[in-house]
Formats: C-alpha cells, sequence, structure tokens
C-alpha cells in the first residue's frame, strides 16, 4: 500500500468514523473463508459495513477527530475488523448468534463505540445486546406518556355511563 492509498484509506475511515455514531471492533480471524464470508452476509443484509482495516489506519482515523475516541487506542492491536451500524445492538446480535450456530469463539469483541460510550472486551457483549435502540427508546416513552392519559379518558367515559344510568334510575324512581 502506498502512501496515497493509505491517505485515502484514512479519509474513508475518518468519514465513515463521523459519520456512524455506533460501530464495534472486533477480531475475526482464524475463521475460515467460507465462515468470513458468511459473516459479511448476514452483515450486509442487516445493514452493517463489516471490513477488515490495519490498525495504524483506524488509528489515525480516530486521531483526526481528537481524543474522543482515545480509550479504543489500546485494543488496536492484532487482526482487526469494524462493523459499522446504525443500530446499536445489532452487531452485537450478529456476533453472539454466529457464534452460536456455527459453534465458533469467533468474532471476539474487542471493543464498541456505542452512542458516545465506549465498551472494552468481549464480556460486554450481553451488556451491549440488551442495549435499546433510539426508536425503541422513544416507542417505550411515548407508550409510558400515553398510558395516564387512556387511564384518565377510560375512566371518565365509564364514570359518564355510570352517572347516566344513575340520573336514568332517580329520574324513573317514583317520588
Amino acid at each position: 500500500m502506498n502512501k496515497d492509498q493509505k491517505t485515502e484509506a484514512i479519509e474513508v475511515l475518518k468519514e465513515r468514523v463521523g459519520k456512524y455514531e455506533n460501530f464495534y471492533i472486533t477480531d475475526a480471524s482464524r475463521l475460515t473463508v467460507q465462515d468470513i464470508n458468511k459473516f459479511r452476509r448476514i452483515c450486509f443484509h442487516k445493514g452493517i459495513k463489516f471490513e477488515v482495516v490495519k490498525n495504524t489506519l483506524l488509528r489515525k482515523a480516530f486521531e483526526a477527530h481528537g481524543d474522543k475516541y482515545e480509550k479504543l487506542f489500546d485494543i488496536l492491536h492484532g487482526p482487526t475488523a469494524v462493523m459499522f451500524s446504525e443500530s446499536s445492538n445489532d452487531p452485537a446480535k450478529i456476533i453472539k448468534q454466529f457464534r452460536k450456530e456455527n459453534a465458533k469463539e469467533r468474532p471476539v469483541l474487542k471493543g464498541a463505540y456505542v452512542a458516545s460510550d465506549v465498551f472494552l472486551g468481549d464480556e460486554s457483549i450481553d451488556a451491549l445486546i440488551n442495549l435499546k435502540s433510539k426508536e425503541e427508546l422513544i416507542g417505550e416513552i411515548i407508550g409510558l406518556l400515553q398510558s395516564p392519559v387512556k387511564n384518565v379518558i377510560s375512566a371518565l367515559q365509564s364514570s359518564g355511563n355510570k352517572l347516566a344510568g344513575i340520573v336514568k334510575t332517580l329520574s324513573e324512581k317514583p317520588e
């Protein structure tokens, strides 16, 4: 790789790192070509960009964004692949599902950057799976906000029916 190619690769990585607020850094080494192609296909169908990168180029792309990604520098050694995603938890789900279905211990999660939080190590994969996406959180909040309103409306409607029944009974009652 000559200097111009490296510069171009750094620019592409810098752009992707800036564009996606969620990315996972993994080690997919020791997977067969067939397994890595299968994993790439799964990522593609979920809208996740998966690419093997050089650690030095990724570090330079991180450095271009200031000290925002400094906590990830220590995991940039050995074989590295990055999964760029719009979803905060889809990459973790894919990794876990792939390992389960294929009886593999790879890919291993080295670290993740999810909405400005850093997760380090493969042991944080379960925590990442349980993260809710922005849309899920908004849906839950809307549901919680609608619930009291529905209860009030329903109480008013049932009370109105009861009140109408009481008025009717009282009006029919002989004096």
